[in-house]
């Protein structure tokens, strides 16, 4: 293994907040509007990251929990919360395999991003459903299924270059990345929240090269701490640099983003 796991998420946050997409507005409309979000509601985001779903959706409620395993997301998420004047986010250590053990409140929604894949999801479904009120819900945004994704035409050229500095495999933690075979739907129709609203957005978004980089070290599979030194790492940067001008000369990366939010309450 060349990196320590535990380094492996905190190498990537400053790149996850200044590089990472985040979500469409029309996402928080939808929530503002189906749960009549008032500034009066307490909502948990678990696995927060550095707040792509807690920043956005605090002006609308009265307290955001944000929890996130990683010490440092919740710094550069505090970091932007005060950049944004935004006071009504609690910065939270802690996990989902740990969650029963927080004194959480109740709760009118619990968000989720990326992060729901790495949790035992079926756990946390029980739990959320003891904090939860009767008529609030569980929301999971993802890119949707990989099957219905197309990648941007650059995709195959950071792919090649990513592989041969760290092999082919997606490294993430102590193993390897995979996305889960059986879906987030699949695992709510089961859950107490069964009841499940498919909604999304297809929206574009144009990088610079800058942003284009900084978003691969972003990644658990090509964070920096996967890197055997800084010099392997400044020489993949560049290799990528180089080929990527060579592709596109505009310096323009063009490409679709696509938000999936699955909308789960009790039936």
């Amino acid at each position: 293994m060349r990196y320590n796991p535990d380094e492996l998420f905190r190498s990537t946050a400053p790149y996850y907040a200044r590089y990472r997409s985040g979500y469409p507005p029309e996402f928080f409309d939808r929530l503002v509007a189906r749960f009549a979000l008032d500034g009066t509601q307490q909502i948990l985001d678990l696995g927060c990251g550095t707040g792509q779903i807690a920043l956005p959706l605090a002006p609308h409620v009265g307290r955001v929990l944000a929890i996130d395993p990683e010490p440092s997301m919740l710094t550069e998420g505090g970091r932007l919360a005060e950049e944004r004047e935004i006071d009504n986010i609690e910065w939270l250590v802690g996990d989902s395999y740990r969650l029963s053990e927080l004194d959480l409140p109740d709760l009118t929604l619990a968000t989720m991003g990326a992060a729901f894949h790495w949790m035992d999801r079926d756990a946390v479904l029980r739990v959320l459903d003891r904090l939860i009120l009767p008529a609030g819900a569980v929301v999971i945004a993802s890119g949707g299924k990989p099957e219905t994704q197309t990648p941007p035409s650059w995709n195959d050229t950071i792919t090649a270059i990513r592989t041969k500095y760290l092999g082919p495999d997606r490294r993430a933690g102590s193993s390897t990345y995979s996305h889960p075979e059986e879906g987030h739907a699949d695992v709510l129709h089961r859950s107490p929240f069964s009841n499940v609203e498919t909604v999304g957005w297809t929206w574009k978004l144009e990088r610079d090269l800058d942003s284009l980089v900084g978003l691969q070290f972003s990644y658990s599979f090509s964070a920096p701490a996967q890197f055997d030194s800084e010099e392997q790492r400044a020489a993949f940067e560049r290799e990528l640099r180089d080929a990527l001008t060579e592709q596109f000369p505009s310096g323009v990366f063009p490409g679709n983003i696509r938000t999936e939010a699955l909308i789960a309450t009790r039936s």
